[in-house]
């Protein structure tokens, strides 16, 4: 099995997932595999946390969360979040807040969904995006490979005209690897609000030869286009056995 907190660069700090296309799935494996105290948690709506992971869940509103979670034994890792008004929802926690829990309550790393997509595979953010704490140290980028080749618009994308004012594919128009890649090096994309921060990118939902294929290029693209990162991750993050596909470097 390949060390997915290594390679993510996830073994401590504040590590953010934003974009779309498998946060949660990747957020919920970095917890499964880490070695240490997990705080997993949400700067936005998210959810329920899965009955299957190795945590102890605290819910409660802004002012209590941070006793809550302190009286929780110090050597077992946390997912906490603020009560929702959505049915099987969280609310998100305020990214102070975040910082604040996760040097009091002594985590190793403090894993964090800082925005939302509305379960497409794709995504640009609007500003002030993405949502988060004060001193993260690690931002793991993710997009979907599934995009690749599908017409843009917003069955895919979240936010489909900004994806296409980055990329330069019009709406109804093919989405290419091209298209994912610049989405991905973009400053007024994916690498919007992140200044800064070091990024881990990650290409999701790798499967098959054709598709392992398309997201190398897109990889290439992004590479070339940028050099904020010196290397993309694909995966499939479903896989449990071996997420990890490939690694595409500079």
């Amino acid at each position: 099995m390949s060390d997915l907190v290594e390679l993510l660069q996830a073994r401590s700090g504040i590590v953010c997932a934003i974009g779309a296309g498998g946060k949660k799935t990747t957020l919920y494996a970095l917890t499964r595999q880490h070695r240490g105290r997990v705080a997993l948690t949400t700067t936005v709506q998210n959810t329920f946390f899965p009955e299957d992971l190795p945590v102890e869940v605290v819910i409660d509103d802004a002012g209590a969360l941070r006793d809550r979670v302190s009286a929780v034994d110090e050597a077992v890792s946390v997912a906490y979040a603020r009560h929702g008004r959505k049915e099987g929802r969280h609310a998100g926690v305020d990214p102070v807040d975040v910082e604040r829990i996760h040097h009091d309550c002594g985590f190793d790393v403090t894993l964090v969904k800082a925005d939302g997509a509305r379960m497409r595979w794709i995504k640009s953010p609007k500003p002030g995006e993405p949502l988060m704490p004060p001193g993260t140290t690690t931002v793991i980028m993710i997009v979907s490979a599934r995009a690749i080749n599908e017409k843009l618009g917003n069955r895919i994308a979240h936010r489909a005209d900004r994806v296409a004012a980055v990329t330069g594919c019009a709406p109804g128009d093919v989405f290419t690897a091209q298209h994912l890649g610049r989405l991905m090096a973009s400053d007024d994309g994916l690498l919007s609000g992140i200044a800064g921060i070091d990024v881990i990118p990650v290409i999701n939902m790798v499967e098959g030869d054709e598709r392992r294929g398309e997201a190398t290029a897109a990889a290439r693209t992004a590479l070339a286009s940028t050099d904020r990162f010196d290397r993309v991750i694909l995966s499939s993050m479903r896989d449990a056995a071996e997420p990890i596909v490939a690694v595409v470097e500079r």
